[in-house]
């Protein structure tokens, strides 16, 4: 088993990554919350992985923590969910983000990542309620707490999960009172960046 993998990042597109170790070039497919963290081309990498080997498949699955490594883990064991699904939650955000998801019963936001349908984002909630480990909140991650009804407000406006646990993040909490005004003021710190 392979658990994981050292070596220079070469490759990095949509879904995977290319790492070079010792001259093995390795494909390993990863969420977009890994590829986030990633570094740029030439730079050396870690990632924890999980090596899936099927009759006709044998493919690398990797992640820059542990944490999304032991929820991916998780996620496979729920019937109906595959690698493509497992990795399309992973990519709404951190696992201690997507864990507090499963623990609030948000079934919307879950089925929000492509592939994922309200039915199965419901059975995940039912099978892994309560049967996660505790996951600490994610260094990356804001030091305030994220509004929840402020990033679920943006992405009924089309934002992605990322975009809107960003822009969520850089609000002062004491600077609106409202949810209304901290959409605003979210809707005003994404217009900044384009």
């Amino acid at each position: 088993m392979i658990r994981g993998l050292r070596g220079i990042l070469v490759g990095k597109q949509p879904g995977f990554v290319l790492i070079d170790v010792q001259g093995v070039t390795f494909q390993v497919f990863t969420s977009q919350t890994t590829l986030d963290d990633l570094g740029s081309l030439g730079e050396v990498v870690s990632l924890w992985t999980h090596l899936r080997v099927r009759e006709d498949e044998l493919a690398l699955y990797g992640f820059a923590t542990e944490q999304e490594l032991v929820l991916f883990e998780h996620l496979l064991t729920i019937g109906g969910v595959g690698p493509k699904a497992a990795l399309s939650i992973l990519s709404l955000g951190t696992p201690d983000f997507i864990a507090d998801l499963i623990a609030r019963e948000a079934v919307d936001q879950l089925s929000r990542a492509p592939g994922v349908g309200r039915k199965t984002a419901s059975r995940i909630i039912l099978e892994l309620r309560g049967k996660l480990p505790a996951f600490v909140p994610s260094e990356r991650g804001p030091s305030v707490p994220i509004d929840h009804d402020v990033v679920d407000a943006l992405m009924a406006l089309g934002y992605s999960a990322a975009e809107a646990r960003e822009a969520a993040s850089h609000l002062d909490p004491e600077a609106a009172s409202t949810t209304e005004e901290r959409v605003v003021a979210a809707l005003r710190w994404l217009a900044r960046l384009h």
